[in-house]
């Protein structure tokens, strides 16, 4: 989408009086955690507020123009800025000197925000609001297609996720947590490792996908409380392929997801169970070979499946979880780099799992 984005706005651009539009930008809103997060832009080089989030209930002004379904601009952000606002600030050391927010508001409510920063103070005059208007409207139709797409790829599965669940002794808990812990991880690796913000929320989506394949496995084998016999954890194994089976059937017949984002989706539910030394399965990938975005699922989920009570065990402390997931990057498993991620946000990861509680099934 950002690709989609961008061609947009060096469209706008050629119209001589909307040349100074020198920024768009969309963030999304989780209305769960109540959280504002930075999604996809377009700018004149360099993001001013990649990798931010925020609560929006400490945005006053864009909580009422969510609420009122209005819009705002701001044609002097020096002046913003000298008052002390951190993110007016920001813009303005960037060379943007003028915004214009709207909300983005769809069939569920308030799903986001777009900002559009111009580089010259006074640039949103009547006359060029109405000329942008039909632009803005384009790329809010654009960011709710894509957020509707995901929701029904999402609906798609959740049955059989469900399903899974309570089969398995997972629960809704399991997946919210695991997916948010994974959004935690990407956002500590995006800068260091240079990928998006886009990257990094479809991670967030994408994530709770990962173990779909599971409805396939037979109850005898997916509840076994001891260990697996060598050819019952080779039909185990199966999940993965016909997980990727499942997402091929929900994407490519329905065509829920652009292709440009299916290879992360892909590649999340084929290759999480892989280990970093190559002792893990379907492939036995190794290394770098390990897609980057398989290698945060898996220690999100390994993180949580350790910390979460299970009809066969207790919940272990986050300490003993992370002393356990450190041993297995020793031991050239899991990616060190994401286990320290999620390490320097625990605090977050507390909050999370307050918030998102286990309800053990079975």
């Amino acid at each position: 989408m950002a690709a989609q984005i961008g061609a947009l706005h060096e469209e706008i651009r050629v119209e001589p009086e909307l040349a100074p539009l020198g920024r768009i930008a969309v963030a999304l809103y989780d209305p769960r955690t109540d959280l504002l997060k930075t999604f996809i832009h377009s700018s004149d080089g360099e993001s001013p507020l990649d990798h931010a989030t925020a609560p929006l209930s400490g945005l006053p002004s864009l909580v009422e123009l969510a609420r009122v379904h209005g819009t705002r601009t701001l044609n002097d952000l020096s002046e913003v800025a000298r008052s002390g606002h951190e993110y007016a600030a920001r813009l303005v050391s960037f060379g943007y000197y003028s915004s214009h927010t709207v909300p983005i508001c769809g069939r569920e409510g308030l799903r986001g925000f777009l900002f559009l920063n111009g580089i010259v103070p006074g640039f949103f005059t009547q006359r060029v609001l109405r000329r942008l208007k039909p632009y803005g409207d384009l790329i809010a139709q654009m960011v709710l297609r894509e957020l509707d797409a995901l929701h029904s790829m999402q609906s798609t599965v959740k049955v059989l996720l469900q399903i899974s669940a309570v089969r398995d002794g997972e629960t809704g808990g399991h997946l919210a947590r695991m997916a948010r812990y994974s959004r935690a991880i990407g956002l500590r690796l995006a800068a260091p490792l240079g990928f998006s913000d886009e990257f990094v929320e479809y991670l967030f989506q994408f994530a709770p996908v990962h173990d779909v394949g599971k409805i396939s496995v037979p109850d005898h084998i997916l509840l076994k409380p001891g260990p697996l016999t060598p050819d019952e954890f080779k039909v185990m194994q199966g999940h993965v392929e016909r997980g990727v089976e499942i997402v091929d059937l929900a994407v490519g017949d329905f065509g829920f997801i652009s292709t440009a984002h299916l290879r992360m989706l892909r590649q999340i539910v084929a290759c999480h169970h892989e280990k970093l030394d190559g002792s893990g399965y379907p492939q036995g990938l190794k290394g770098a070979d390990v897609p980057l975005e398989a290698r945060i699922v898996a220690v999100a989920d390994v993180f949580d499946a350790l910390t979460s009570r299970r009809p066969y065990k207790a919940a272990w402390s986050n300490a003993d979880a992370m002393d356990a997931l450190r041993h297995d990057v020793a031991e050239n498993r899991l990616d060190g780099a994401c286990v320290e991620a999620l390490a320097e946000c625990m605090s977050e990861i507390v909050d999370i799992q307050v918030l998102f509680g286990e309800t053990v099934v079975g």
